[in-house]
């Protein structure tokens, strides 16, 4: 056999030929294969007798073992991950990918059974919820839940953190895709809303693990999540009632997400942080707050935090360059982006030597390009704000740019993001993390968020 046989393993897409929308449906069944259903089952490869529920979403097939050398297990189901995932689930049977609802119905069933002793559900509930609670009997009820980060695959409580973020999200997805479901599945999605809200008066004052579960405090992209999801519900239109609490809410969440400006960019989290982890800031969370929360595209605040993002990333006079954004950059493509500056964790062990980029934290920052290039097309103007010039500068633009053209110079900005992407994936699948020198997937394989996330900046690209 010959020796200069061509293989997979050998080949790197052409950079003229990466086009996300091309590529995106695979990656959509690449995703899809994370979906437990009642056709694709799953074995918890840690916890002996476990199996998984339909509409559990894994966040990656990847546990700790021999063969890959990986010392994380990420064989949960994190309730803002699912939430995330079904999102695209919801906008996929929108657009006759999938054929039928099944998922979705499997996706709230499932959220459903993980807080199943906590809250009342309707009498006809139902296979697959465990410990239905007599309508109107909640004497089960434990706040804790709610918030719980992760869960086991059969929706049983796994030890792990408190995220507020997780029911806030959770009830966005349910919104989203409350017209898409039977009625039966719709009553399930409204005792599980309103026990989300019901949670959420008593918490979004309150402190939480950061969407990176490695901080405690007053988290920015929680609190974004969280005026998102109560926005939603003030101008829902399918019967969910709005509570009397959520004006003051509102109002509340928007003055507090302004606390979080220094002067120079948003914090990530308050207080800030001063364990072996700081700086912490500029931190990617507050760039994914406008993709998953309420942040302004067009907030000039955002755009110059934003700007610091790329800079301690792709600049090379960085101390936090990685060095493959400068290859790419030669290549057209990039650059790829991490979470915070100084960044420990690289996803294969707890040796503490991390700072690589992510696909997720660079589909989501693409994506940013994608929804600004869409306001300014609509509204035909410019950010004007001097926060805002180092942002547009990044992409050859100034506030005297035509629209239009600073409309193109975003999406192609946001391309070059995501062909990076496809550049460096393993042929189309997805891991978590890229090697900050070479560029190769490392992390756990297969991570449904980063599919998630590519497939949500390329529908963000298609309405700009």
């Amino acid at each position: 056999m010959s020796s200069n046989r061509l293989t997979y393993g050998t080949v790197r897409p052409a950079v003229a030929q990466t086009n996300p929308t091309t590529v995106a449906p695979y990656l959509f069944w690449l995703m899809f294969r994370n979906v437990a259903s009642d056709g694709l089952i799953y074995d918890d490869p840690v916890n002996a007798g476990i199996v998984s529920a339909p509409g559990c979403v894994l966040a990656s097939p990847s546990w700790e073992n021999t063969a890959t050398h990986i010392t994380q297990d990420y064989v949960y189901h994190w309730t803002r991950d699912a939430a995330i995932v079904a999102l695209e689930l919801s906008a996929a049977y929108t657009s006759g990918v999938l054929p039928d609802n099944q998922p979705l119905i499997d996706y709230v069933t499932f959220s459903a059974t993980c807080v199943s002793d906590t809250i009342a559900f309707p009498s006809d509930t139902p296979r697959g919820v465990r410990g239905v609670v007599p309508p109107g009997d909640n004497s089960q009820a434990s706040a804790g839940d709610f918030d719980r980060a992760s869960f086991y695959i059969d929706g049983t409580q796994r030890p792990w953190t408190d995220q507020t973020d997780g029911p806030a999200l959770q009830t966005v997805a349910l919104l989203t895709m409350f017209g898409q479901l039977d009625a039966a599945t719709q009553a399930i999605a409204s005792a599980l809303i309103d026990a989300n809200l019901n949670f959420l008066s008593g918490a979004y004052q309150g402190q939480t693990f950061n969407l990176w579960e490695e901080e405690y405090g007053y988290s920015f992209f929680a609190r974004s999540a969280q005026l998102r999801c109560f926005q939603a519900i003030a101008a829902n239109t399918v019967g969910i009632a709005v509570p009397s609490w959520l004006p003051t809410a509102l109002t509340w969440l928007t003055g507090a997400l302004d606390g979080h400006w220094n002067g120079q960019y948003y914090q990530s989290i308050l207080p800030v942080p001063t364990d072996y982890r700081a700086p912490y800031d500029p931190n990617i969370d507050i760039a994914q707050a406008a993709i998953y929360g309420a942040e302004s595209v067009t907030d000039p605040r955002l755009l110059a935090t934003a700007a610091q993002l790329r800079a301690q990333w792709a600049d090379p006079s960085s101390k936090y360059a990685y060095p493959i954004n400068v290859a790419d950059a030669a290549r057209g493509l990039g650059p790829m982006l991490g979470r915070y500056p100084g960044d420990v964790y690289d996803g294969d062990t707890d040796a503490l030597v991390g700072d690589h980029p992510w696909a997720l934290t660079t589909a989501n920052f693409a994506e940013l390009y994608y929804r600004l290039a869409s306001k300014i097309t609509s509204s035909r103007t410019v950010p004007a704000d001097s926060l805002a010039a180092p942002f547009l500068a990044q992409v050859g633009l100034t506030a005297a740019s035509a629209p239009l053209d600073a409309a193109t110079a975003l999406r192609s900005a946001g391309d070059a993001m995501l062909g990076a992407i496809v550049y460096h994936s393993d042929h189309l699948e997805l891991s978590e993390q890229f090697d900050a020198s070479t560029g190769f997937e490392k992390s756990v394989a297969n991570l449904s968020w980063s599919y998630a996330a590519f497939l949500s900046a390329v529908r963000a690209r298609a309405a700009s």
